[in-house]
């Protein structure tokens, strides 16, 4: 039997397809979890009033500082520095310098008695090589001062931050029995890794200030 040529060709109803399409995207909206950038986790200093005494201006020993110009060059206390890994370890002997720890407790928690609570190794370490009274009074007054120009990379500025926190968690690491990494990878959801972190940071705030950017250098 000859099929008839002029029957109509059979379609698919796309009527519902928008809908359909509709409902699976907000299924997926509602069911994916988006990452969200979380940024850097740090406490940028108060604005200071132009007739508030700055301890900054007035003790300028207490302020570690790096500065990076347009075409990376780095200035760290001043002198240039072309190798920016030296940085962790010039930041680990200037907050552990206790160059004049006082006795004035901060939270519960004074320089002096932050000294005395440090294992012996380190003790021994900051008695025979720091000390300096041209660098740091005590981990309480050590700041870190971070200005970078609107024209440098970020690449070196998050190089610069890595080798700031690394120096900070070697501290909090050294302090407790652990290396570093050891440290930073602690889970503070964990009750005695809580503990750990508490113990390490006690009496050492991670004083990390970022300036404002200069225009150009």
């Amino acid at each position: 039997m000859a099929r008839n040529k002029n029957r109509d060709k059979q379609e698919v109803n796309a009527g519902s397809m928008a809908d359909i399409a509709f409902l699976l995207l907000i299924f997926f909206l509602v069911t994916t979890q988006i990452a969200t950038n979380k940024g850097l986790t740090l406490l940028l200093p108060p604005k200071q009033e132009d007739d508030e005494p700055l301890e900054i201006k007035q003790n300028q020993k207490n302020v570690f500082k790096i500065q990076v110009n347009s075409a990376d060059r780095l200035l760290v206390e001043d002198d240039p520095l072309d190798d920016v890994t030296l940085i962790r370890e010039m930041v680990y002997d200037f907050v552990l310098n206790f160059g004049s720890p006082s006795s004035e407790e901060k939270d519960g928690v004074s320089d002096a008695s932050v000294l005395n609570s440090l294992p012996a190794e380190m003790r021994n370490y900051i008695n025979a090589n720091l000390r300096s009274d041209d660098s740091s009074d005590g981990p309480s007054k050590a700041i870190v001062s971070l200005k970078a120009d609107r024209g440098s990379s970020y690449e070196i500025y998050i190089q610069i931050l890595d080798e700031l926190n690394a120096a900070y968690n070697r501290i909090y690491g050294e302090r407790v029995g652990l290396s570093d990494e050891e440290f930073r990878k602690l889970n503070k959801s964990n009750p005695k890794e809580k503990a750990l972190y508490e113990k390490g940071r006690e009496g050492i705030p991670k004083a990390i200030s970022i300036a404002e950017p200069s225009t150009g250098s």
